[in-house]
């Protein structure tokens, strides 16, 4: 069974100009709901979840952030417009444990926009993708599931 893991920061979530994944989350809780979805981001997810037996989102940030995410998620009604299941959210400290966290949950395909995620899931994860818009990663994704005759695709 194919399955979908999507990170938040900077594929979900649009991110600011700093270096940090976390720049986009300072400041209070009314400035930080505000910040945007990347664009194509729901729509594209709720085109790709269906098609997976399971989709996740894998996340590395610290408790403040992890509390910030799913208050920024549920605000914008993320599962509920992308079919994703509330449960299905894994969070870790180390960007490399993103790794631990795809095997447990036999995660087939990822998307994440840091190259040093891509290099550590490589071993586990058939299918990877280095996210840059959504346009491009859900064709690449959709090009794979046809590619290997996943099915409902093509």
């Amino acid at each position: 069974m194919n399955r979908l893991g999507i990170d938040i920061g900077r594929v979900i979530i649009a991110g600011g100009s700093g270096p940090g994944d976390t720049s986009f989350f300072s400041g209070d809780t009314t400035a930080m709901l505000r910040t945007p979805a990347v664009p194509g981001a729901f729509e594209a997810i709720a085109r790709l979840a269906p098609l997976f037996g399971e989709a996740w989102l894998v996340s590395k940030c610290g408790p403040r952030v992890q509390q910030r995410s799913l208050e920024w998620l549920w605000h914008h009604r993320f599962f509920e417009r992308t079919g994703i299941p509330a449960g299905n959210v894994r969070f870790c400290l180390r960007r490399p444990e993103k790794a631990i966290h795809c095997a447990e949950l036999g995660v087939t395909h990822f998307v994440d926009d840091k190259a040093d995620v891509i290099a550590a899931i490589t071993p586990v994860v058939p299918y990877r993708y280095l996210f840059k818009d959504w346009g491009t990663t859900e064709a690449a994704v959709l090009r794979d599931l046809q590619a290997e005759g996943a099915a409902g695709v093509g």
